[in-house]
């Protein structure tokens, strides 16, 4: 009986150990022909997996700056012309107040459809002098703007990320003045 029980024994220690050996064996491994691709820098290993990535064309130094009431400041990032006949222009919207900003309502226009969807930057438009054209926000199929939406107030020194869709301008438009009302008009320039 005891041979009997000390054989099971081993049988079940050795195919233990066969299938850690196995599992062990596949973990490292990781995906194979990773041996020619150069180590991930430090900084990239740092980063969380929740932050977003910067977006294609944007840099650490924005395109412009345009300052509004209660201490807010829009620092637009990047203005991309995308294949589907549009622009998309992201951005921070930042307090550098000393107390609480409240979103005015004009930021978001005066057409009662948009001003129906809430705060917003829905009254923002891009000027083409060149063309002669000034082109509107985006909106969707139930007359929500497409831009940044939903919020009222930004506590002092926060930083919102914002974005808004228009039209695109034909190609050999490449340089816009981005107006948002109680802002200052700024200068961009359309990549893409």
């Amino acid at each position: 009986m005891r041979i009997r029980f000390t054989t099971k024994a081993r049988r079940g220690m050795v195919a233990l150990t066969v299938a850690a050996g196995l599992a062990l064996g596949v973990a490292g491994c990781g995906g194979g022909g990773d041996d020619d691709k150069p180590d991930a820098s430090p900084s990239a290993s740092r980063s969380s997996g929740s932050n977003p990535s910067a977006q294609e064309g944007q840099s650490s130094k924005p395109l412009a700056e345009s300052k509004g009431p209660n201490g807010l400041l829009l620092q637009i990032t990047s203005a991309v012309r995308d294949s589907g006949g549009f622009v998309t222009v992201n951005g921070d919207l930042k307090n550098d107040g000393s107390e609480v900003a409240v979103i005015p309502a004009a930021l978001s226009g005066n057409e009662t459809e948009i001003m129906n969807n809430g705060r917003s930057l829905g009254g923002a438009t891009l000027v083409d002098s060149k063309g002669k054209k000034r082109y509107y926000v985006l909106r969707d199929t139930d007359g929500r703007p497409l831009t940044t939406t939903g919020f009222t107030s930004i506590k002092s020194g926060e930083t919102m990320d914002v974005f808004l869709q228009f039209p695109a301008p034909p190609s050999s438009s490449t340089e816009l003045t981005f107006q948002l009302p109680l802002f200052a008009s700024a200068a961009i320039q359309i990549s893409g």
